[in-house]
């Protein structure tokens, strides 16, 4: 009779083998992400000293990265993410070393007891009580630290700094042991406890989701535009073939003077802005007495491939703000442009200004960029060769699709809004619950191909706007030293898409009087922050006061419960004149009267 086998023992190799398999899928991914042909450099040639050949057992029996393969490998990845070779400080990378080394002995010298997961990924008890995929997680965890300390070392500019940290994030992200079957024990236990109806119903979410060509992040069968989201009562009253203006039907007996006019992202459905009545900044603008108008941009198809800037500024933006003007009959009305559509708003009024125009009284700019400076994580994927081929590729016209927007976006925050999915979905045979908010999300729009390249070229790349009278834009010189009417700029605290610092150079930018206030929370949670909630936090500086830097701002900034909509509204009052009776009609005779119902056909058109 044969002695039984040592369960430890048996653990401990299973682990190694689960690891050794694992580690193998970094290898692969570094060898198709690594130059094609010729010899790779070795920035990381120090690790050798204590890496095995690729496969081979560590001399002391620890977990190894060697899995991944060479750490030139690694090298040759993290100088293609910079766009040239990169170099570190040795002794930083001794110093990353030794922590390994450390942290190695301190995981292996656990054996059997599941190490601690710090990481929402790998809660649930599932992890726990499964030794070998705690273990697989706990190396991953590490390896994972490793990579990201040797990325924090790379030597050189903000901006390869930033290109290594982003590409080798993806890497990690991509490659947690939660997004694959064979490793992930939640999803494992689901399907024996399911008995493989998770597995099922999985392939048939992968086969739905390739079919409709996105991940589903809600159960977008629950959601339907004009029925229970964008609701809010109102009729569109004109059209062309960029936009349709649309106007809300009053909900008090009288508005101000000066109508109010919302000019939201084309790169996006204006709805964000309208997704619920409880969560509706369009309904919270009319509510406070404002005469609302809102733009809806058209979807674009084939027949707008040509399109550029100029003619979305003059034929759209200025467009929208005189037929508001007809309508109401107002010398002067008041306009808020959110993200691109308060960069496009700017641009209209500097247009306007050089023309010695002053349609607009006050202008709210939500999270948007004039002063392209700090643009975050999006400054990784620019540089003169991506515009270049973006300038290339729209020569001629064409479309930027929405998908691949939206997949850009998506993977600012891969965690969140991709892998999140693919492991509920798809390993574990899950249908995400409604959300609101995740349907406008996948609710993709075009860009015309000219005026993506322009926007690209001349703000993100060269950041005209800082730079007065070298951009034109319809015909004007723009300087918006000549903007001098007061404005409200609005930035959230963790926004990626409009950092903090870029939406706060607009105070640095426009000469008039300006009230900044800062949001708690993200682009879109920040904004989309309901008054009568009470949730999160906004902060308001000092009057009159806007250091040069954001984080002196911050400092001398008194922090304020609840949501910055109730400070907007008081301020946009002082700017909206005298109460009137509320029209009984949407639009003005029979050159605006209503053509259909609100959120009118062209934001109901798919990309």
């Amino acid at each position: 009779m044969t002695s039984a086998k040592d369960p430890q023992q048996g653990w401990v190799e299973a682990a190694q083998q689960l690891q050794q398999q694992f580690m193998g899928q970094w290898a692969q991914m570094a060898q198709s992400m690594a130059p094609a042909g010729g010899a790779a450099s070795d920035p990381l040639a120090v690790f050798k000293n204590f890496m095995p050949p690729a496969g081979a057992a560590h001399p002391l029996g620890m977990p190894s990265m060697a899995g991944m393969g060479s750490m030139a490998d690694l090298g040759d990845v993290l100088s293609k993410a910079a766009g040239h070779q990169v170099r570190m400080d040795p002794a930083r990378l001794l110093e990353i070393q030794n922590t390994y080394l450390k942290e190695a002995v301190e995981l292996w010298n656990q054996g059997l007891l599941s190490p601690k997961l710090q990481d929402r990924r790998f809660a649930s008890e599932a992890w726990k009580t499964n030794p070998v995929a705690a273990y697989a997680a706990a190396v991953y965890l590490l390896n994972a630290r490793t990579l990201m300390a040797m990325a924090e070392a790379v030597e050189g500019d903000a901006k390869t700094k930033a290109r290594v940290r982003f590409a080798v994030q993806q890497w990690i992200d991509a490659t947690a042991p939660s997004n694959f079957l064979a490793f992930n024990a939640e999803a494992q236990k689901k399907a024996v406890d399911t008995q493989g109806e998770s597995i099922a119903k999985g392939v048939a979410n992968l086969l739905h989701d390739l079919k409709q060509g996105h991940v589903s992040m809600t159960d977008e069968s629950v959601f339907e535009v004009g029925k229970n989201v964008a609701t809010t009562e109102g009729a569109v009253v004109f059209e062309n073939e960029l936009f349709q203006l649309i106007e809300y039907k009053p909900l008090t007996p009288k508005v101000y003077e000066k109508p109010f006019l919302l000019v939201p992202p084309c790169i996006n459905k204006f709805y964000i802005l309208d997704l619920q009545p409880d969560n509706s900044f369009i309904r919270y603008a009319v509510e406070q007495g404002h005469r609302t108008f809102v733009v809806s941009w058209r979807n674009p198809d084939q027949s707008m491939a040509n399109k550029t800037w100029d003619e979305y500024i003059e034929d759209a933006v200025i467009k929208a703000i005189g037929v508001v003007q007809d309508i109401t009959g107002a010398p002067q009305i008041n306009a808020l442009g959110f993200c691109v559509g308060g960069t496009m708003l700017g641009t209209a009024l500097a247009v306007m200004a050089a023309r010695g125009q002053e349609p607009v009284a006050s202008a709210t700019f939500l999270t948007t960029l004039l002063d392209f400076t700090d643009t975050g994580i999006l400054d990784v994927f620019i540089d003169e060769n991506f515009v270049k081929f973006r300038e290339m590729q729209f020569a001629q016209g064409g479309l930027m699709p929405g998908r691949d927007l939206a997949t850009t976006f998506s993977f600012l925050r891969p965690n969140d809004l991709v892998w999140n999915y693919v492991v509920g979905n798809y390993l574990k045979g899950e249908t995400p619950p409604p959300f609101d908010l995740l349907y406008w999300n996948s609710d993709s729009t075009n860009l015309p191909g000219p005026w993506y390249a322009w926007y690209l070229r001349n703000l993100y790349l060269e950041n005209r706007y800082t730079k007065p009278g070298t951009a034109t834009v319809c015909g004007e010189k723009i300087d918006f030293r000549q903007v001098k009417l007061p404005v409200y700029i609005y930035g959230s605290r963790e926004d990626h898409i409009v950092p903090i610092g870029g939406a706060y150079g607009s105070t640095q930018l426009l000469p008039g009087k300006k009230r900044f206030v800062m949001g708690a929370s993200g682009h879109i949670a920040g904004v989309i922050n309901p008054a009568s909630k009470g949730k999160r936090s906004h902060w308001i500086g000092p009057a009159n006061k806007f250091p040069a830097s954001v984080n002196d701002w911050i400092a001398s900034a008194t922090e304020h419960p609840g949501s910055w909509w109730t400070d907007w509204s008081d301020w946009l009052k002082t700017h909206a004149g005298k109460q009137v009776a509320a029209p009984k009609t949407y639009g003005k005779g029979k050159q605006y009267a209503a053509i259909e119902p609100a959120p009118g056909r062209y934001v109901k058109a798919k990309a």
